[in-house]
């Protein structure tokens, strides 16, 4: 099947127009077969190392080491106690800083995963830094655990792997069970308390685990075994959310409003 259309319509007008393409590991394909970089949708593999060294984690600690966060107070909270079970501070943290975030390093989206890289550092006798490097151990782990391949380098700094579409689709279906767990538990720690289709996925269907990543990607596992990847060609975030919708029947995703500054509704994402 072709790529699905997500268009933008502000009034009657068609303002822009999406496509997005989806693979399943039943063998379902919408549109093709597109090469990529995994981006922060691989986060739930990333924290293996994390989970392998720890027997007493809390739920609150592993979601947040596979979030995307909006640096809300709970996140927040979070990445601090994962700091603090690491014997880490937010200075050890080697990701940047991020344009219109508070607190510093702690309120960049990816603070959780990185906090939990000290902590797996820490469990497993590693060097704390340079724990981004390429050539470090827990680096190596990582590429172990995901499969390794041609890597470049993530927006907050670490190694990030390429794969195909149809090879993004079995992504988490991949995640231990305990961070499962903790994802469906904690889905707010996830993405964001409102407004995150991933948090949202994993609220409004039990089974799902989901984790977006940059430049329009979307990778969900259901306990049964099912994969599955979405990419929006153009690397368009807003396009994820009705695509997901229409693949997955799900009505409330099917139609995302357009607001303006002032909270209005003035067009529509479908």
């Amino acid at each position: 099947m072709d790529a699905i259309r997500v268009t933008v319509r502000r009034g009657d007008v068609v303002e822009a127009v999406h496509r997005v393409h989806v693979a399943t590991t039943d063998g379902e394909r919408w549109g093709d077969d597109l090469h990529f970089l995994l981006r922060s949708s691989s986060k739930p593999i990333q924290a293996i190392p994390f989970v392998e060294g720890y027997d007493d984690l809390d739920d609150d600690e592993i979601a947040i080491a596979c979030a995307s966060h909006h640096a809300e107070p709970a996140q927040l909270a979070a990445v601090r106690k994962v700091l603090a079970r690491a014997g880490a501070t937010v200075d050890d943290l080697e990701n940047g800083l991020q344009e219109c975030r508070p607190d510093g390093k702690l309120g960049h989206n990816c603070s959780g995963k990185h906090a939990g890289m000290l902590a797996a550092c820490a469990a497993h006798g590693w060097p704390l830094h340079p724990y981004r490097d390429p050539a470090h151990p827990l680096q190596q782990r990582i590429a172990e655990v995901i499969g390794g391949g041609e890597t470049a380098v993530d927006g907050c700094g670490v190694p990030t792997f390429a794969r195909t579409l149809g090879e993004a689709a079995g992504l988490l279906t991949r995640a231990p069970q305990r961070i499962r767990d903790a994802m469906r538990a904690r889905p707010e720690l996830v993405g964001a308390s409102s407004g995150a289709t991933d948090t949202d996925l994993m609220r409004l269907r039990d089974g799902w685990i989901a984790k977006g990543g940059a430049e329009g990607l979307f990778c969900a596992a259901h306990e049964d075994g099912r994969g599955i990847a979405l990419k929006a060609e153009d690397g368009a975030s807003r396009a994820i959310r009705p695509a997901l919708g229409l693949v997955l029947a799900i009505e409330e995703f099917l139609e995302t409003p357009v607001r303006n500054s002032r909270g209005e509704v003035v067009g529509s994402i479908s």
